[in-house]
């Protein structure tokens, strides 16, 4: 019997980081695709270690993008701040404008962090949003085919400045998906697809990174309201649950990395139209079950 519940949590961590791995860095929403997970199998990822345990996989997705752009990342380093032809300064350089952005969507996202708290849950917030999300990220890609920049160094200021502020709607509405709002933003600003998602990848390390801490900050230093509101609060991890964690990272880690070489081959000759259709059925599908009181 406890052979057979241990066995349940490797399978469940290895499942739960698959989906994470799979859906942090498509635009689909890994939030979205967590919480339906959860309802569908009937779990109960609200105790404190299973939110912790998304706190981890996040992570093992994050580390995907250092270790796929180490070559990428080491020449904007070498490059900074006039870039490799010259002509940027210490703003428009694209590890600049890569902050500017992360800096318009992070201030106004921790200051909306009561509304994000009370959306996190809803499967219906998460089935609008995929909705709404698939439908424009459809049109932006059937409309905006004429990009003028093609690569990160041709970016500008108010360009970096504009999908930072539409990635506070992937804060505030789960389901929205950051990378959805920013390929679509970029694509709208006159960014090829392949320029649109690189800046979207460059951006999710700085924002990932700062909104994981962040988590976990509360997570071992929880203050009284952060307990009351129904947040992580501080828990004692025993040998079994360190497996379960590192099984979570390692997995989510490996997809995530599999996912992002995928998905900058694709861009290149395909556009974002299959993810566009792929989460209206799900949207419509999720609307149904609800309404049905399925789930």
């Amino acid at each position: 019997m406890f052979a057979s519940l241990l066995m349940n949590d490797f399978l469940l961590s290895i499942l739960l980081g698959i989906v994470e791995g799979l859906t942090e860095f498509l635009p689909v929403s890994s939030t979205g695709h967590l919480r339906i997970v959860e309802a569908l199998c009937k779990l109960d990822l609200g105790d404190s270690f299973w939110k912790m345990y998304t706190i981890v996989i996040q992570l093992g997705a994050i580390l995907a993008l250092p270790v796929y752009f180490w070559k990428r990342i080491l020449e904007f380093l070498s490059t900074f701040p006039k870039g490799e032809r010259g002509d940027r300064n210490l703003l428009t350089h694209p590890l600049s404008l890569t902050m500017v952005a992360f800096v318009v969507t992070a201030l106004p996202s921790w200051v909306l962090t009561k509304v994000i708290g009370k959306n996190l849950e809803s499967l219906w917030v998460i089935s609008i949003a995929l909705l709404v999300g698939g439908i424009v990220m459809w049109i932006v890609d059937a409309t905006f085919t004429r990009p003028r920049v093609t690569h990160m160094e041709e970016m500008s200021l108010p360009q970096a400045i504009w999908i930072g502020a539409c990635q506070i709607l992937s804060a505030v509405f789960p389901g929205t998906s950051r990378s959805m709002s920013t390929i679509a933003a970029g694509q709208i600003a006159g960014m090829s697809r392949p320029a649109a998602l690189e800046f979207s990848f460059f951006l999710s390390m700085p924002t990932m990174v700062v909104a994981t801490c962040y988590d976990l900050f509360k997570t071992l230093r929880p203050s009284r309201n952060t307990i009351d509101e129904g947040n992580i609060a501080p828990l004692a991890v025993d040998s079994h649950q360190w497996i379960v964690l590192a099984i979570g990272f390692v997995v989510s880690f490996i997809v995530a990395l599999g996912v992002v070489a995928w998905f900058m081959r694709w861009v290149r000759t395909k556009g974002f139209v299959p993810f566009a259709i792929y989460r209206i059925a799900l949207a419509i599908v999720l609307i149904i079950l609800l309404m049905r009181g399925s789930i």
